[in-house]
This record gives structure tokens, sequence and C-alpha cells, in this order.
């Protein structure tokens, strides 16, 4: 009789436990938002910091100005991770919005969830995201890379409509510049939701710490891409400013030279290790190292990418929605959606890359 009960009740134990696995990943399930929202200004940034619920005192966060090798697990601490971190620190933007558009709606997609800031007049809101650079001349495209060809379309050339500088300042030119550059911003949609919101959005690149000198802000974006139901942005913002530009597509250039380097290394790896560098509370910019949970399969996308969403445990505030996700182990681009449980994080739904090593890591 002992031995029955005893099974039962672990069979009891063992579906709750597959029922709270499978609520918490629920592509139709959202956790707290972690998007800072602020009706004063900046100043009152640092009085959010000290009055963080959720990670008082921010132990588990590193200033990026800080980072060193014996901060990373000891199998890890590689010469070529500890220089991609940095340089993944150096594409990390802070993201500043200052008006909720009226079309935010009621709850997420098909949930009863409510929409972050929906109905509302906040003032400031702060958040994460992530740079890509393309470089064009006279209408031909340059990944970070450095290939001319799409990302999901190897065949597909990176062309654009226009062979002349489409910014604003060569629209009224006569002379419009034949290079030029298009900066993309990745952050979740419920960071920026449409184009309302992104004409007034500012994104700060190199916010380190308080008064660096290189700090350059952005502004004047559009939407080149959004998708609400897998809560993801694409923003653009277009300069022929040389120096601007150059410098920008050499960091992103360096991320990915980095990655070729340090992915052949994990790709068969069992290794659960992923981090993320974000703005807290729109603070200086912090990294968090932790593990990878959970990467559910939400629905096939091609032959080579699926559509997955994650869960971690790597430390995060408000202010942290949008940052880019980095896991070791399997390709993917993942972007910080929230907070499930306090030591519990989960992301919006977007793209692993498909490999055989990789196919019994999806759940």
């Amino acid at each position: 009789m002992g031995t029955s009960w005893s099974s039962s009740a672990e069979s009891e134990q063992n579906n709750e436990r597959r029922m709270k696995k499978q609520k918490l990943l629920s592509k139709k399930t959202f956790g707290h938002h972690e998007v800072e929202g602020y009706n004063g200004d900046d100043t009152d940034i640092q009085n959010h910091v000290e009055s963080c619920r959720k990670n008082p005192g921010h132990a588990n966060f590193i200033p990026i100005t800080r980072f060193t090798q014996t901060d990373l697990p000891e199998d890890l601490r590689d010469d070529t991770l500890y220089e991609l971190i940095k340089a993944i620190s150096d594409i990390t933007v802070r993201i500043r919005v200052t008006k909720v558009s009226p079309g935010r709606p009621q709850f997420f997609p098909n949930t009863e969830d409510p929409y972050p800031f929906s109905g509302t007049n906040v003032k400031m809101r702060l958040g994460s995201g992530e740079i890509d650079v393309y470089k064009f001349i006279k209408g031909w495209g340059y990944n970070s890379q450095g290939r001319s060809s799409n990302f999901f379309d190897k065949d597909k050339a990176i062309e654009a409509t226009y062979k002349a500088c489409p910014c604003e300042k060569c629209g009224q030119s006569d002379k419009p510049k034949e290079v030029w550059w298009e900066i993309f911003v990745y952050t979740a949609a419920h960071v920026v939701f449409d184009e309302i919101e992104a004409i007034n959005t500012t994104c700060t690149l190199l916010y380190d710490n308080k008064g660096r000198p290189e700090t350059k802000a952005l502004n004047k974006f559009s939407v080149s891409y959004v998708s609400v139901e897998y809560d993801k942005c694409e923003l653009k913002h277009v300069t022929c400013d040389v120096s601007l530009g150059d410098k920008l597509y050499k960091m992103s250039r360096r991320c990915c030279d980095l990655w070729e380097e340090v992915r052949p290394k994990h790709c068969r790896s069992q290794s659960k290790f992923m981090f993320l560098v974000s703005h807290p509370h729109g603070g200086i910019k912090q990294l968090s190292l932790g593990e990878w949970r959970e990467n559910e399969k939400v629905k096939k996308l091609d032959k080579n990418f699926v559509l997955t969403k994650l869960t971690y445990t790597a430390g995060t505030c408000p202010g942290s929605s949008g940052a880019h996700v980095y896991c070791l182990g399997f390709r993917g681009g993942h972007l910080h959606g929230g907070a499930l449980e306090p030591n519990i994080n989960y992301s919006c739904v977007l793209y692993t890359y498909k490999t055989k090593s990789q196919h019994r890591r999806y759940i």
C-alpha cells in the first residue's frame, strides 16, 4: 500500500510539474514585461535603481566596465568569448520612448494578459536593444558579415530600391550621397510598438558609465518590421555620416567575426551558459550571466530555422526588455521578453538555427 501511494503521489507531482512547465513556456502566456516606465525624467533613474524590488542591490549584475574573464565560469574563461561579450556590449543600446501609441491592444494576442502600457499616458519608457548595420554603395548592400546576400535566402542579393542615400538631408540635396549606412535596432514590440512610437524613440549607444564622452544618441527612426504575435520590433535609422556609419559598421562586423571564432568551439556543446547585456532601469549598461532552461519549439519556419521561446536564469530588471539573449551551444536570435518567476525569465518568440546536433535540444 505504501509503495502504491508513493507511486501515485510521485506521478501526480510529475504531472503538476509538466503542467506548470507548459504554462510557463506557452507562447500564449506572458509574464511581467520589463520596460521601465517613468512619469518623471532621467533624474528619477537612480531612485528606481535603489528601490528595485526584483533584484535589491543588483548583486547579480556586472557593470560592463568592470567585467573580467574571472566573472565567467571557469571552463569558459576564453579570450575570444571574453572579447565577444565586450563587443556585444558595444552594440547594445538604451531605448527611450516618449509616446504611447493609441494602437496598442488591450491584451497580448490570443490571451487575456494585459498589453503593456495600453491606454496609459506614461511620460517615458526605457528598454534595451541591439544594433546591426548594413552598408550601401549605390543601392547594393553589405551586411555585418561583409556579405551581399540575404541572411535567410543566400541566393538573394541585398539591394535597395533607391540608388542614393534616403536620409532627410540627402533628400533635399541636388547631390545625395551614394554611400550610406542603415542602422537597424532590434528590440521587443512591447518596447516600441509602431511608427507613432518609433518617431518618438531615441537610442543611446555606448552608455557604459555616466559621463562617457563617446555616448551617441540616435533618433528619426522608422519601423522596418514589427510582429505583435512574436513580440519583435525592428527599427531603422539612415545616415551618410561617414564617421558614425563606418564606426558602427566596424563594431557590428567585429561581433560577427568573433562569433565565427566562438561558435565552432561550442556548436556541439551541452553547455547551457547564456548571457545578456541590458540597461536595467534605463541606467548604465550591465552584464548578467546564467543558464537557459528550456527552448520550446513554437513552429517550423523553414528547412533551416524554427521559431522557439526560451526560459533562462540570467538576472534582468525593468529596462531589460528587448535585450538580445545569447546562448552557447546553439544559434538563435532571441530577445528578452519579461519575467515569469523571480528567478526565471523568458524571451520573445524568435528563430533558432536548426542543425542535426540541435534537434534534440527542442522540447
